[in-house]
C-alpha cells in the first residue's frame, strides 16, 4: 500500500483536500450572506435571529446544529415580516426545505455506513440549493415590497386612506 502513495502523491491529495475545504468554505459563506441579507431586511420587531448571526453558518461542525436554528428562526422572521406587510406567502416560508436541509446534512455527517452517507449527501445537496433558492426569492420579494412602498402608487394609496 506504501508503494502506491509516493511522497508527491500524498502532497497533491493534501492540496486537493484543501482547495475543496475553501471551496465549501466560500460556498457557506456566501449563503451566509444570503441570510443576513435577507434578515437586513426585516424589521428589528419581527426578527427571531440577529442577521450576524448567520455567519455561524460557516463555522464546521458547530453549523450542524446552527442550521436547525437558522431554518426555524428565519421562517419565523419571514413569517412575522409577511404578515405585518401583509403579503400573502406559504406560512412558516421555506421552513421544510430549510428543516429537510439540516435534518440530511446531520444525517451525511453521522457515521452511517457509506451509502447512506452519500445518500443523505446527495439530499442535502439538493435541499441546500432547493433551500438557498427559497430565501433569495423572498428576498427579492422583500425588496419589491420595500421599492413598491417608496412608490408613488403607493403614497397614493395611503393617503387616500
Amino acid at each position: 500500500m506504501n508503494d502506491v502513495l509516493t511522497p508527491e502523491l500524498t502532497a497533491e491529495i493534501q492540496r486537493i483536500g484543501i482547495f475543496f475545504i475553501v471551496v465549501i468554505l466560500i460556498i457557506w459563506a456566501l449563503f451566509a450572506n444570503t441570510v443576513r441579507n435577507t434578515l437586513k431586511l426585516i424589521a428589528k420587531e419581527n426578527q427571531c435571529i440577529l442577521p450576524n448571526q448567520a455567519w455561524f453558518l460557516i463555522i464546521p461542525f458547530f453549523n450542524i446544529y446552527w442550521n436547525f436554528e437558522v431554518a426555524r428562526r428565519l421562517s419565523y422572521s419571514l413569517n412575522n415580516e409577511f404578515f405585518d406587510r401583509k403579503i400573502p406567502v406559504e406560512e412558516n416560508p421555506a421552513l421544510g426545505a430549510g428543516m429537510t436541509y439540516a435534518f440530511s446534512f446531520l444525517a451525511y455527517n453521522f457515521p452511517f455506513p457509506p451509502f447512506y452517507r452519500i445518500l443523505a449527501m446527495i439530499v442535502s445537496f439538493v435541499y441546500f440549493i432547493t433551500y438557498w433558492f427559497k430565501i433569495n426569492q423572498f428576498r427579492v420579494l422583500l425588496i419589491e415590497h420595500n421599492k413598491w412602498l417608496e412608490s408613488d402608487e403607493a403614497k397614493q394609496i395611503n393617503n387616500e386612506n
